[in-house]
């Protein structure tokens, strides 16, 4: 999907998702002490907010305007601050090795033969720092007439970690969410993983 696709998903609803920050997010983040965190996809901005809220310093991107503004709106209400980018994961102008903890929950990423994606994800993250990606387990059948295969899953980032990196948690969670687009999956696969140097 691009950008217009994703302008027109959200303008057809007051609110796409449920409002909530992901719950993969919150268990792996709640402990963590913040730092400067990316939060890749960020929708409607729950997770950025929530982040926000817990002392990290945000930057949150997005391809959909429309998710911006609305997550602009509710960064107001809240009295929260998060710098918001309106942009691509690859095509971003991102500082290289600048943020303790990038969050991708459920991205919607193309698959490319020179694993742009993967590679800007692992780029982003500080010596130290952590990546997370967090996408649906994929049912039978696919994804609602998408093709698993176009996108990038966790598999995909695990595959291509280095040496640089240590994977501290690979494994299928169980997933409970009530409402929003997406509470039709039940569970979540969760990578977690450690940049060395």
């Amino acid at each position: 999907m691009d950008e217009q696709e994703w302008d027109e998903r959200y303008a057809a609803r007051e609110s796409l998702w449920s409002g909530q920050p992901n719950g993969a997010l919150v268990s792996e983040a709640r402990d963590l002490v913040p730092g400067r965190v990316l939060d890749v996809g960020c929708g409607e901005g729950a997770d950025a907010l929530w982040l926000a809220a817990r002392g990290w310093d945000v930057t949150a991107l997005d391809v959909s305007g429309v998710a911006l503004e609305r997550a602009a709106r509710q960064a107001d209400v809240q009295r929260l601050k998060v710098a918001w980018v309106h942009s691509g994961l690859v095509e971003a102008q991102l500082t290289d090795a600048s943020f303790d903890l990038v969050s991708a929950q459920y991205p919607v990423l193309l698959r490319t033969g020179d694993h742009a994606a993967e590679h800007a994800l692992m780029r982003a993250v500080s010596p130290g720092g952590l990546l997370l990606v967090v996408h649906h387990a994929e049912p039978a059948g696919g994804w609602q007439g998408h093709d698993a295969d176009d996108y990038v899953l966790p598999a995909d980032i695990a595959a291509v970690l280095d040496e640089d990196w240590r994977i501290e948690v690979n494994e299928t969670r169980p997933r409970n969410v009530a409402n929003g687009a997406g509470a039709h999956h039940t569970e979540d696969v969760v990578l977690r993983a450690r940049r060395l140097r």
